[in-house]
Parts: C-alpha cells; structure tokens; sequence
C-alpha cells in the first residue's frame, strides 16, 4: 500500500439519462451526497456543463450550497468550475462567499471546460481554452486570497477587483486543477502549487501518463518554489460494486449501455468504442472501470497505487448505471470493505482472529484446570459432588 491516509469521495459530473426526469435525479445528487457523508467518505466534487443533455448540473456552487446544509463534514469541491467562460472576480466571490457558508469546506477546482459544446454556445474558441486557463490561474489566487487585482485580457477586464469577502479558510480555500492527458494540468499545478484532480486516471492514455504527469508537476513545483503534496492528488474512478460479479453485471445491465452510448458520443476520439459491443467487457477487459466486487475494486486501486505511487484520494465516479436502490447498496459495500483495507482498520482485527486456533489449544488445558478447580472448591466448601 502506498499512501497510509488514503481517503474516499465522490465525482458527480454528473451522468442522467435524457429519458428520466431531471428534477429527480438533482434531487438524487444531493441524497447521495448525504449517504455516503454517513457511509464515511470525505469528499464529493459537482462538475459544470451546458450543453449534450446528460451532465445537467450549470453551477456547481448551487450544488454546494444545497449539500453544505444537509451535511456537517463532508468537504465539497467544485469539479470542475469552468474558467474560460467566466469572469474571474465573479468565481472568487463565489467561492468565498460558500467559504463562509460551508465554514472552511469547500474546496475550489477549475478546469479549461470539458465539452466542446459548451464553448460553441458562448462563442469561445475551443483552441484556447487551456491558454485562457493558464492566464486566469494566478488571478484567482490573488482574489481568493482578498488582494486587490487589476489585470485586462483579451476576455476579461479586472479594475482595482477585489472580493467583497475575504476568506474564511486561511489563506484560501484548497484549489485544485483539472489533469486528464496532457501535460498542461500538471504544469499548472505546479506552478502554483495547486492540487491535481486526475478525471480519467483510469482510460487507457491517462493510465500510461499518470505517473509522468505527476513527475513534470514535481519538477515545474520546485522550478516555481513548490513542492506537490500527494495528499492533494485525487483520481476519478468509475465503479460498480456488489456482492458478486454477477450481480454486479445484472445490476447495470440497462444502465451501462446508454452511458456507454453517451459517452462514445462525447469523449475525446482516443476514449470512444464502447458501443456496439459487451459494455461490462469492453469496460473491464481494458480497466477502464470496476464492475465487481470489493476485491475487485480493491485490486483497482492498487493498480493505480503501483503506476502513480502515493496519491490522497480515490473518488468513485457517480455514473448512474444502476437503480436508486442499488446504486446506495454499491456505495455501502464499498465503504464496508474498500474503505477498511486501506486504512488498516481491521489489522488487529485480523491478527488477533489469525491467532486464536494457536491461542485456544495454548490456553485450553489452563482453562480447563481453572473449571476444575472451581468445581473443586465448591465441592469442599457444600460437600456436595458436582462436576463439569
């Protein structure tokens, strides 16, 4: 095992279908952040989309917003906010002012923009999305910290801005930045010593760059005066757990395919061909996913843990592939024996029930001389004989 305090979220981008009723499926977003906040996971990211029909969450500080008062630990990041569409004092006001709300538990990602749709809509220029990212980093560094910024772009225009709220988190809320393939979430991390929150550690180009991407961050840190925290590392992993694989398999049997069928529609070329063929095998086969058991999520992570080295959180992406019902029992299993092996917890435990045939035939003659003796003893104190 590689990081001794690995902990567990959720990544909600989220994923509802366009055939079911999307005031239900907010509603369920909130409830599921609730349940596993009880199950004992720590963290739960809400993404931004505009456009394709599936991801249907806007604003993610609505989202944390509405969790942060049914919750009381949970901490709830934004998954990512997308900056090239945004006026940046507007996001720093946001997320200071939920900083207060929350009382130090929100965290803040941002992310160039994930769907190509999005941008079309605003007329932004796809092409520049990273660029406009990079530009745009170290001004919300400022903002979230309560300076006073004047900066103009091509995009933006700051005039003596400042946040109407300093922050509550000191000296601002953790920032992380999106990763997926390329380099360039690694070398904005690193230069401002943000966290990497990695969306598709699991897809096949990802994977093969994890640990390389990690590496040019620690070097970019330290050419910048940072050091990278692995604590901060977080990777997104699509999960379905049940008792066995058959069920696991039966339980997203209707689910699967029309994610498979969305996805196929929306990711980069490089991560398509999951339609038209067995979802579950096309997923698993290439490890893309878990649809399993515990075990077989644990032998996941540990396969991430052995490319990337240490890392601070896995977070299990909420895809909807199951029902209602189900989807809760997943999150349950996997807090009942994924979240224990990692951290240890039954250790003792295990090495106590390990060693009780060897303790039992040890201590058996002991405990069967002590009954003796007791027996003994009441017999010469009543006269009577009575006997085990």
């Amino acid at each position: 095992m590689a990081f001794s305090s690995l902990e567990h979220g959720l990544f909600i981008a989220p994923y509802h279908d366009v055939t079911e009723s999307p005031t239900i499926a907010l509603r369920r977003d909130i409830a599921i952040v609730e349940w596993v906040e009880k199950l004992g996971f720590t963290e739960a990211w809400f993404g931004e989309h505009h456009s394709t029909g599936w991801e249907t969450i806007s604003s993610p500080e609505l989202m944390i917003a509405a969790v942060a008062e049914r919750t009381s630990r949970i901490r709830l990041g934004t998954g990512v906010v997308s900056m090239p569409y945004h006026n940046p004092l507007m996001v720093a006001n946001r997320i200071l002012q939920l900083d207060h709300m929350t009382m130090g538990r929100v965290m803040f990602g941002m992310g160039p923009g994930l769907l190509p749709t999005d941008a079309d809509m605003i007329g932004v220029d796809v092409r520049g999305l990273r660029d406009r990212l990079s530009e745009v980093a170290g001004i919300m560094v400022a903002l979230l910290s309560g300076e006073e910024v004047t900066h103009e772009t091509s995009w933006y225009r700051l005039n003596k801005a400042r946040t109407h709220l300093r922050p509550y988190t000191r000296p601002y809320p953790e920032i992380a930045v999106a990763s997926a393939v390329t380099p360039s979430g690694g070398m904005l991390a690193g230069r401002h010593g943000f966290g990497l929150l990695c969306v598709a550690a699991t897809e096949r180009a990802a994977f093969d760059v994890l640990d390389e991407n990690w590496r040019i961050a620690c070097e970019v840190a330290a050419e910048n005066g940072h050091v990278m925290n692995p604590a901060k590392l977080r990777l997104v992993v699509p999960m379905h757990i049940a008792a066995t694989r058959e069920q696991a398999r039966a339980d997203v049997a209707l689910g699967l395919p029309r994610w498979c069928e969305y996805f196929d529609r929306v990711a980069p070329a490089g991560m398509r061909g999951l339609s038209g063929g067995d979802p579950v095998e096309l997923l698993t086969s290439a490890g893309r996913a878990v649809i399993g058991t515990p075990e077989d999520a644990i032998a996941m992570i540990e396969k991430l843990q052995a490319k990337q080295g240490d890392f601070g959180v896995i977070l299990f992406q909420s895809h909807n592939w199951a029902d209602w019902e189900v989807t809760k029992k997943s999150y349950e299993l996997y807090a009942r024996f994924v979240m224990p092996h990692f951290a240890g917890t039954n250790r003792n435990r295990q090495a106590s029930y390990n060693d009780l045939p060897n303790a039992i035939d040890r201590l058996e003659a002991q405990r069967t001389a002590g009954t003796e003796d007791a027996f003994k003893k009441w017999n010469e104190k009543t006269g009577r004989n009575v006997s085990a």
